[in-house]
């Protein structure tokens, strides 16, 4: 087919700057998922009758989880080789820069971010704020996975804009061609995962009006889990993998992490029917 049939897609990385300062639109896309789940959570809290003492401690320990976690997660799970190996891997690990071959270093950002890694940090960090708040965990989780699509679906429409996570080569006519990539008609899986999360978020406001009881069982956060990483292993058919290592193996890492996701989510939505 010719390139005109398809999507030519090669937005600017940045929404704007002034002088040296700029705001790309990934950072943008994360800052208003963050600030999405912050007020949808405290208008959950309130709903509940859940002091706003006990709230606001919450956003940093979301922050600091999920950051940390998906940082790590990307270079333990799918660069070792190069983070794991040297003292420059592991700075540049845990420090947003990028050494140079002539000694010095570059401000570079985190440029390497895994969701399953986020989602491991962010369920320890909730660990940590409930022991701190005394509040009961399920409720907490089932309240932070309520409004976990909104975020989810922005910081893929983030990686949209940066033209990573790009899908394989395809003809359906809704392909991308990622021009900062290359010259191919690619499937759009950054799009079609924030569609899904978009419907995820959807469906769960929709039904913790319906059956508010179930919140504090773990049901919800059972059904998050089970719905994000189902869709996830089935859309890594559709994306290139991400490290060349990937190819050698009958699925690929993201499939992988998702199975103990999906396995938990599962038990977390039996064990409410147990309750």
């Amino acid at each position: 087919m010719e390139s005109l049939l398809y999507i030519l897609w090669n937005p600017n990385l940045e929404f704007f700057h002034i002088g040296p300062f700029a705001v790309r639109w990934y950072g943008l896309c994360w800052l208003l998922g963050f600030a999405a789940a912050y007020l949808l959570v405290r208008r959950l809290y309130r709903e509940q009758k859940i002091k706003d003492e006990l709230f606001e401690p919450l956003f940093l320990y979301c922050f600091l989880g999920i950051l940390i976690g998906a940082r790590l997660g990307h270079c333990i799970f799918y660069e070792p080789d190069y983070f794991l190996t040297s003292g420059k891997g592991l700075v540049e690990m845990l420090l947003p820069i990028r050494f140079l071959p002539d000694g010095g270093f570059k401000f570079i950002g985190y440029e390497g971010l895994a969701s399953h890694g986020g989602t491991l940090g962010l369920m320890i960090a909730l660990w940590l704020y409930v022991r701190k708040t005394k509040l009961s965990l399920w409720t907490v989780l089932d309240n932070i996975a309520i409004a976990t699509g909104s975020m989810a679906c922005l910081i893929r429409l983030g990686n949209l804009m940066n033209s990573e996570i790009i899908g394989k080569v395809t003809d359906v006519p809704w392909a991308f061609i990622f021009e900062r990539v290359d010259s191919y008609p690619r499937h759009p899986g950054q799009l079609y995962e924030a569609i899904a999360y978009a419907i995820l978020f959807f469906l769960m406001w929709w039904l913790h009006k319906k059956m508010p009881e179930k919140i504090g069982t773990g049901w919800y956060f059972g059904l998050c889990l089970s719905y994000i990483f189902t869709f996830r292993f089935f859309i890594e058919y559709t994306k290139e993998v991400q490290e060349a290592f990937e190819a050698s193996l009958p699925i690929d890492m993201g499939q992988i992490l998702s199975i103990p996701f999906v396995i938990l989510g599962i038990y977390c939505m039996i064990r409410k029917q147990k309750v």
